[in-house]
């Protein structure tokens, strides 16, 4: 990285050292040179880094990996030097020399000069929609207004750095500055042209700025309106201004239930898997694939529960606010959508995170349950943390806190943090601490190797496929199934009911893009040792939030009328939501605002956290 802001910053200096030594002006004056510092600087990077991405076909050359080649840097300096040094003869050489007196002159209304300002800013917001929408159907699938919104507000730190970002700068960033300085430029030139009228009341020069100018601005709102349009940003106003009372008629508070919990308290593990689907099995099993990607997860499914929609392996439908990590979660353990709302932002969801859901995690809680999350990143990033800690105070074990018991080195950073295989390590030692406490535990995990784009490749896996994401699946399924065997071995494992959930469906637009549109995905999904089982687990249109009861039934729990939050109990042969309303009228119902949920469950639901403030004492920290 330092190296690569040195490579940018470099011949900047060189550039500006040349034009102070040999082109000395003193009426430029400090605030010319710093003026030009920038200008040499942005058009000659900009210009050169657009060289090597689009005529040398450099895909990432927004990257250290890149600048890490002592060949691509010296060449880079020298090409940058030389664009600078160019821009500095042109300056002085026809600009100062022949048009001096323009420069000087006053060559801007102050009406034209705002209306050229305004042009600029609209049409960088729309190349930004413009780049930004295409980036999103070329690298992500499947993505959805609420993810946007939602991570827009949510708190960032602890977000990857790798090559998503790599990816947004190259790809996002800088078209945009190539077209920006490019349009800039444009009207900067423009100042220079000689005074020939064109009409009585436009001279050339002017004529040239206005017309640059509207197609600045036509261009702009095209894009911004490309970017509303194709991501389905429009929905925000229906989400906003179209009320529904479909939560407030159909969601079932824990509070107005008597959850009975068996006599002897089972245990739960619930392994949220990131991006696994069905569609990596076999096609005779109900996937995609021609070879199965993920046998050892299929053996543990035909020894489990599998809830499918079909006849063969499947899962629930990903609707309306479950379509990212965080989104799952919060349907598994709430049952409710993760809706945006007004009322959301990042300096709440930092403190209060759904305040008014009785979630899983609080019911536990109220049982004795010791709890910890486990995740790989950051669980600051999309307040994880907060909705983890609020509800049900979870130990957080996560990124930072590996750092700070000296597990991994401060500067460590692998994939989001740390790779699963450490996780996997971690989760053994920490399923083994809670089992040794002597009450029930809710282990909650999340891997990540899985995650877009390509996936980690772990170096011990086998490189059997073509794709990366092929063989990173496969090792995933490989590594998952032997922590959940080391899981069965154990002496508390009569005793414990395990949960692996696909989080969403995978973004990884390339992997699938070959892909019969008409094949429903489907999120991976078995429930191993239940306490209660069912013959009903096949042709079940369901939703994400309708394991918040299932995991329950499956731990023992009597779940009186079995519905809780938005969800049925998979187990009971009551009907869900998608199998009453189907599955477009509740993604529109969800979408709506719903000023129940406002109010229950984000405002003025504060009080009911403290539902089971008296069970605190219980929790150990």
């Amino acid at each position: 990285m330092i190296i690569m802001i040195m490579s940018i910053v470099l011949p900047t200096l060189i550039v500006m050292l040349a034009d102070y030594y040999f082109f000395k002006d003193n009426k430029k004056g400090k605030l010319g040179y710093i003026k030009n510092f920038f200008l040499y600087g942005i058009v000659s990077n900009v210009y050169v880094l657009a060289f090597f991405r689009y005529g040398m076909n450099f895909r990432q050359v927004i990257s250290p990996s890149t600048f890490g080649s002592v060949g691509f840097v010296l060449c880079y300096i020298l090409l940058t030097v030389a664009v600078g040094a160019l821009l500095v003869v042109i300056e002085y050489g026809v600009f100062q020399k022949y048009w001096r007196e323009r420069l000087t002159s006053k060559t801007q209304h102050k009406k034209s000069l705002i209306f050229y300002v305004v042009a600029v800013l609209v049409y960088i917001l729309g190349l930004v929609g413009i780049f930004m929408t295409d980036w999103f159907l070329q690298e992500v699938e499947g993505v959805t207004s609420e993810q946007i919104l939602f991570n827009l507000i949510s708190p960032v730190d602890g977000a990857s750095g790798t090559d998503v970002s790599y990816s947004i700068m190259n790809d996002i960033a800088l078209p945009v500055l190539v077209l920006t300085v490019t349009g800039v430029l444009i009207l900067m030139i423009a100042r220079f042209i000689p005074r020939k009228n064109v009409t009585a009341k436009y001279s050339l020069r002017h004529a040239i700025q206005l017309v640059a100018s509207m197609v600045m601005l036509g261009v702009g709102i095209w894009g911004m309106k490309y970017c509303l349009v194709t991501l389905q940003l429009n929905e925000i106003y229906y989400a906003q201004n179209v009320e529904s009372e479909f939560i407030e008629e159909h969601y079932v508070s824990p509070k107005e239930l008597d959850l009975q919990f068996p006599t002897k308290k089972r245990n739960l593990i619930h392994i949220y898997l990131e991006s696994v689907e069905t569609s990596y099995l076999s096609k005779e099993l109900g996937g995609y694939m021609d070879e199965n990607l993920m046998p050892e997860l299929t053996e543990l499914a035909k020894e489990g529960v599998n809830f499918s929609h079909s006849d063969k392996m499947g899962g629930p439908h990903q609707t309306y606010g479950s379509s990212w990590s965080m989104a799952s979660m919060v349907n598994m353990t709430s049952g409710l959508p993760l809706k945006f709302s007004m009322q959301l932002n990042q300096a709440n969801m930092g403190k209060d995170f759904y305040p008014g859901a009785i979630t899983l995690g609080d019911i536990l809680a109220k049982e004795g349950y010791n709890q910890t999350l486990m995740i790989g990143s950051s669980a600051v990033f999309a307040a994880v943390d907060t909705y983890y800690t609020n509800h049900g105070h979870y130990k957080l074990f996560d990124y930072n806190y590996a750092i700070k018991q000296g597990l991994i080195p401060k500067d460590y950073y692998v994939w989001w943090g740390f790779e699963d295989e450490k996780l996997y390590q971690y989760a053994k030692e920490e399923i083994t601490r809670l089992a040794s406490e002597g009450e029930p535990f809710n282990f909650t995990m999340e891997n990540g190797d899985t995650h877009f784009p390509d996936g980690y490749l772990d170096p011990k896996a086998e490189q059997k496929y073509d794709q990366q994401y092929a063989n990173v699946i496969a090792y995933s399924s490989k590594e998952v199934a032997k922590l959940v065997r080391w899981i069965q071995e154990q002496p508390f494992y009569d005793d414990t009911t395990i949960i692996l959930t696909g989080d969403h469906l995978s973004m990884d637009k390339h992997f699938f893009e070959d892909f019969d549109p008409n094949y429903e995905r489907t999120i991976f999904n078995v429930i191993l040792n239940p306490a209660t089982t069912t013959t009903h687990n096949h042709h079940r249109d369901y939703a994400p939030f309708d394991f918040y009861p299932t995991i329950l039934a499956a731990m023992g729990v009597t779940i009186p009328g079995n519905h809780l939050g938005l969800g049925t109990n998979l187990f009971s042969n009551e009907p869900t939501l998608i199998e009453q309303f189907g599955e477009k009228r509740l993604n529109n119902e969800l979408s709506a605002r719903s000023d129940y949920f406002n109010k229950e469950i984000i405002d003025d639901g504060k009080e009911k956290i403290h539902l089971f403030e008296d069970m605190k004492a219980k929790v150990k920290e």
